[in-house]
């Protein structure tokens, strides 16, 4: 794509693409393809615009720092002279199930430096996770990588319960739909595909990214600097011979299991919680039966020999999820495959259960556990998955919490690494993944308890009360440094700061393609900045003063697009083949950290591109048209959906973080002179929460 060379009299921030336009208001902005000179022309607004205010060093404080990293200089130097030279990267994942491999397809994609070691041989082949949430379905959807395991997968949209006593026979004691109305996705159903499926998936897109996983290497322990800003070191053995590999990176993130090497290195990250005496029997395999509900979720409960789990699953399979009445330990080795066969045909009597074909047994204890920290006291290493938290599988969480625990850090360390993200950003990985394994493990805790207990009515009303967080859509942050909540709330809609956007449908201007605007535009790492309204024209100076008011050189946000300019640069993102038809530049023309996109319920035939302040004009692909709510889920307008309502004469302005949460929300009366002003105000507010402009770039 072709963009034009700003002159040397422009800001360097935000920008615009396309040929040679009539003279207007918004002056023109840095292409993505071209940095900054790094010495702007004197006199030019570049060199003129104020830099970062930085607090200039003490000479004590400087002598003290380079006594301090001396020492470790000479390590890394030796380190790096060594015969076979450490591995550098940015960020070191420690292994490659669903959530260190989510973890590195984005980084991968976004263009910082990764590496995966796991000390497996190769992926997983069979068994293990198998189900995938609503919300997992559309964050596969957000990274265009849904439509593989839609193909193969097997979709559940309902969940049946049987039981028997001595009294009684096996009978069915109802069904319910597994996701009812109530709950706002586009995909109501568990898709179930076997863990192997989705790390290939991922394995695949970093291949494209030139990224391969280090297999067969053992993480062994890191160090830190005594530096600072000094690379940790990680230290793994590889293959039988156990060579010793060394790897130094920025950043290190422990996806390595519920025996957790990496949390083991961190101090005092330790997990917390219990284990119950129950122990549960897996088996995945093709069945011969003539129950009737094989096809649907189901529960078995029998009084006498314990419960089953059924759950369908792809290649015309079938998992058994199968109780095993609490013995002596002793006994537990004994609970072999035969056993655990010979269970499931007594509870499932008078029903005939066979199998074609074993595939897949496993045993487990369950146990909720959650580590009490999720990275250390630097910010510099990182826990996720299960090395962070364990619960029981029949929930079908373990690996959507998982994968989300990498989409949520994903985004920061992206940040991070660029020097764009304050301490804040990256603390609140913790606070907010944190809470959510919490509430995972004690709703589980009840949930295990009631299958194992077998009281239908209880396990129904207990999915009931909990169904918006097990389709993930539930999943809720509290407020901090980017979850902003105004004072005066103006929280009237679906849209709340901390919850997911709500799906909505609308029309995409530009090419008239009705489209699911929460899916719309491709994850980037980009905040998105909607703005609504419901005329255009009786907006437009609101419209006109805030695009001015945010490309300006004083502008927090101008500064920032400036700087991720630079940064995206010199490490761009990494293209795939695939790119040439998803366009992925449409949404960067303005600017590499922001997407800005426009809902109006005008009709199409009374507005044109050509109305817009340039900048939103430059946007044209996320100029959006809300005319469609009876192709919504809930029939109803997209505007309406997520604020509730909105005056004839007012903006809204929704902020959307990068893993698709809200993270503000804004109001303004478009009629007051200042009114777009303020609004660029309030943005630069929130982001100068959490973000700012690298120092090299300020100055």
């Amino acid at each position: 794509m072709v963009f034009e060379t700003p002159s040397n009299d422009l800001p360097s921030g935000l920008k615009t693409e396309g040929p040679l336009q009539p003279p207007r208001q918004t002056p023109f902005f840095l292409s993505p393809s071209v940095p900054p000179p790094s010495q702007p022309p004197s006199g030019s607004p570049a060199a003129m615009a104020p830099a970062a205010v930085l607090e200039k060093p003490t000479e004590d404080q400087i002598i003290e720092d380079r006594m301090e990293t001396a020492e470790c200089v000479d390590r890394l130097s030796l380190l790096r002279s060594m015969p076979e030279a450490a591995i550098e990267c940015q960020v070191c994942v420690v292994g490659a199930g669903p959530a260190g491999l989510m973890l590195a397809t984005n980084l991968g994609r976004w263009g910082i430096k990764v590496e995966v070691v796991d000390d497996r041989a190769d992926q997983t082949p069979v068994g293990r996770a198998d189900g995938l949430q609503p919300k997992t379905i559309e964050t596969f959807r957000q990274m265009r990588l849904a439509d593989p395991l839609l193909q193969r997968g097997v979709r559940v949209y309902d969940i049946a319960f049987w039981r028997s006593t001595p009294e009684e026979p096996l009978h069915r004691l109802g069904r319910e739909v597994h996701y009812p109305p109530v709950i706002d996705v586009l995909d109501p159903y568990i898709l179930l595909v076997h863990q192997g499926m989705v790390e290939a998936l991922f394995i695949e897109d970093l291949k494209k990214r030139g990224v391969e996983v280090r297999r067969n290497h053992a993480f062994d322990s890191y160090s830190v600097c005594d530096s600072k800003g000094g690379p940790l070191q990680v230290n793994c053995r590889a293959n039988v011979t156990q060579d010793r590999k060394t790897l130094l990176t920025q950043y290190l993130v422990g996806c390595d299991g519920a025996h957790s090497k990496v949390r083991k290195s961190i101090p005092d990250a330790k997990p917390v919680g219990m284990s119950q005496s129950s122990v549960w029997g897996v088996l995945d395999g093709e069945l011969q039966t003539d129950f009737p509900d094989i096809w649907s979720k189901t529960l078995v409960y029998s009084q006498e020999h314990g419960s089953i789990l059924i759950i369908p699953r792809e290649r015309n399979m079938t998992r058994f999820y199968i109780e095993l009445k609490a013995g002596p330990k002793g006994d537990r080795n004994q609970l072999g495959q035969e056993f655990v066969m010979q269970r499931a045909k007594e509870i499932m009597a008078p029903f005939e259960v066979g199998w074609k074909y074993i595939e897949w047994f496993g045993r487990y204890q369950i146990g909720q556990r959650v580590a009490s920290r999720f990275c250390d006291n630097h910010l510099r290493a990182f826990l996720a998955g299960d090395a962070s938290h364990t619960h029981s599988p029949k929930a079908a969480q373990g690996m959507n919490t998982s994968m989300h625990d990498a989409w949520n850090l994903a985004w920061k360390l992206n940040l991070a690494s660029r020097g764009l993200a304050k301490q804040t950003l990256l603390a609140s990985y913790e606070e907010e993944r944190r809470k959510i394994a919490l509430d995972l493990v004690n709703f589980d805790y009840e949930h295990a308890n009631q299958i194992a207990g077998g009281d239908a009515v209880a396990l129904a009303e207990n999915f009931k009360t909990n169904v918006r967080f097990i389709s993930g859509i539930g999943a809720e942050y509290g407020e901090n440094a980017i979850n902003m909540v105004e004072a005066h709330s103006w929280v009237m809609g679906e849209a709340k700061p901390g919850c997911l956007l709500p799906p909505a449908k609308v029309t995409r201007y530009l090419d008239s393609n009705p489209v699911d605007i929460q899916l719309d535009i491709p994850m980037l790492g980009q905040f998105r900045i909607y703005l609504l309204m419901w005329d255009v024209h009786q907006s437009r100076i609101f419209l006109e003063t805030f695009c001015q008011a945010i490309a300006s050189p004083d502008a927090l946000v101008n500064q920032l697009s400036a700087a991720a300019s630079v940064s995206y640069a010199k490490q761009p993102r990494v293209p795939a083949p695939e790119d040439i038809y998803l366009r992925p530049e449409r949404y960067t023309a303005v600017s590499h950290l922001f997407t800005f996109g426009l809902i109006t319920t005008m009709p199409k035939s009374e507005i044109e591109v050509s109305d817009l302040p340039a900048l939103l004009q430059d946007s044209k692909w996320t100029f959006y048209l809300d005319d469609i709510p009876e192709q919504d889920t809930r029939g109803t307008l997209c505007t309406n959906k997520w604020l509730g309502s909105l005056g004839p004469g007012e903006v809204a302005i929704v902020n959307v973080r990068p893993d698709g949460y809200v993270g503000s929300i804004g109001r303004w009366d478009s009629s007051i002179d200042d009114a777009g002003e303020e609004a660029a105000k309030w943005l630069d507010t929130y982001y100068d929460r959490f973000l700012q402009v690298p120092a090299a770039a300020a100055s």
